[in-house]
């Protein structure tokens, strides 16, 4: 019987390596060069040091873990995953230190998968060495992420793909190299057989930018909203089977969203520990926050919320790695529903015991706490999982047979009475 909730010593030491590699060379970089991004590759400067402590995680063996050794990375189940991405949900710098930034991460899959080798060759091979950075685009203005309302089209003219339409909140556009796009092909069928997905080059003729969205107070967004305008890209541009775009999305989210999740669970628990430390250190009316009931029950529930949520994200990865999809994706959405709610929760007790200077820009709450709504928007929002939570648990459900519930007491009774009067019968036979 494997019922184990540790990590055997060679594994720790590589998370006790982690740990102090984010502690001593990864967490530098995100105060030295806060509001500079990791995916800017023309930042010369962020690009040095990032590669410099890259290399030590080449060096380690630890680059791109999430990816199979014909990939590039190392194959790491997703439990081992769980486990590193708890310490990287720390920092901002973190997973491209790693080489498994999103979306980064799941458009190299996707490329692994389907791309020509011309393809793997100018786009996979330097998105997996750092080189460069990519951009997933998927919703649109007037449908959100529901591929029911998608309307921006590709149709096949001749060697080429002609796109039209809109698309929304594309992440990183402004700094990728490329985009991984989800068009419809075949308006004439359900999207879940019409749609496709292509390889758009950021400088391809017809694409263009109309604006690019921030994420709260963000001045300056990385979120784009693009136009496609008879935009043409070559034939072989198509990823995988015509059609097949819905599968493709949903195989590459679901491991973005259980991703999301590890990593929020480093996250909250940096928030604790900002909570933890401003309890013993701040006094009011004679006696310490840490004294205070109302503080007691915060820090009380926060831990219970953060053990909880780890323990489900990690049975989820453990889920995953048993190669059961299906049965997974059941655990995927219930991580993905949980991971805005623990964040928001958490965060926002760390703010309140902080005070004035939990909301300021002194800290780093307020802007986790300005990015904790938006795990409850992203890869789908959260209302859709738990519509595909409740499916899933019902179907593992039948209707009663009778008028009333099968625990209706009075029916129970007479039951237990029946199968008592019968064992009492069958022992007085025996004695």
């Amino acid at each position: 019987m494997a019922w184990d909730f540790s990590t055997d010593p060679e594994f720790q030491d590589h998370l006790d390596w982690l740990t102090e590699l984010m502690r001593t060379e990864v967490e530098p970089l995100d105060h030295y060069f806060r509001g500079r991004s990791p995916f800017d590759k023309t930042d010369e400067e962020v690009q040095t040091h990032l590669r410099r402590v890259q290399q030590k995680v080449k060096d380690r063996g630890l680059w791109a873990c999430h990816l199979k050794p014909e990939m590039g990375g190392m194959g790491f189940g997703q439990v081992k995953l769980a486990l590193m991405n708890e310490i990287l949900g720390r920092s901002s710098f973190g997973p491209s230190v790693f080489g498994n930034q999103a979306p980064d991460s799941g458009n190299a899959e996707i490329l692994a998968h389907y791309g020509n080798d011309e393809q793997k060759e100018q786009y996979l091979r330097p998105l997996l060495a750092g080189e460069i950075s990519s951009c997933y685009s998927m919703t649109e203005p007037q449908g959100g992420s529901d591929p029911n309302h998608f309307t921006c089209t590709a149709h096949r003219d001749g060697d080429e793909w002609v796109i039209n339409g809109e698309k929304w909140f594309a992440s990183n556009y402004p700094r990728a190299e490329f985009l991984i796009v989800m068009v419809i092909t075949n308006p004439d069928v359900s999207v879940y057989r019409g749609s496709s997905m292509m390889l758009v080059p950021h400088d391809a003729p017809g694409l263009e930018l109309v604006r690019n969205v921030g994420v709260g107070g963000e001045r300056r967004g990385s979120h784009s909203y693009l136009r496609f305008n008879e935009c043409r890209i070559p034939a072989e541009n198509l990823m995988g089977p015509e059609g097949a775009g819905f599968k493709i999305a949903q195989t590459r989210l679901g491991g973005g969203r259980v991703h999301h999740a590890m990593r929020s669970v480093g996250t909250a628990r940096k928030a604790f520990d900002m909570m933890c430390e401003r309890a013993l250190s701040r006094e009011t009316k004679g006696t310490l926050l840490a004294e205070k009931q109302a503080v007691q029950h915060m820090i009380a529930d926060s831990w219970i919320q953060i053990e909880q949520f780890r323990l489900q994200v990690l049975h989820a990865a453990w889920q995953i790695d048993q190669a059961d999809t299906s049965k997974a994706r059941l655990y995927i959405a219930g991580v993905k529903v949980a991971t805005p709610r623990v964040l928001m929760d958490v965060i926002f007790r760390s703010m309140q015991i902080h005070g004035s200077l939990g909301m300021s820009n002194e800290t780093p709450l307020a802007n986790m706490w300005m990015m904790a709504p938006t795990f409850g928007v992203a890869d789908g929002p959260t209302e859709v999982h738990k519509d595909t939570i409740a499916k899933q648990v019902l179907k593992g459900y039948r209707p009663s047979e009778g008028l009333f519930p099968t625990e209706h007491l009075p029916a129970k009774i007479e039951w237990a009475q029946a199968v008592m009067a019968e064992r009492i019968e069958l022992e007085l036979m025996n004695s």
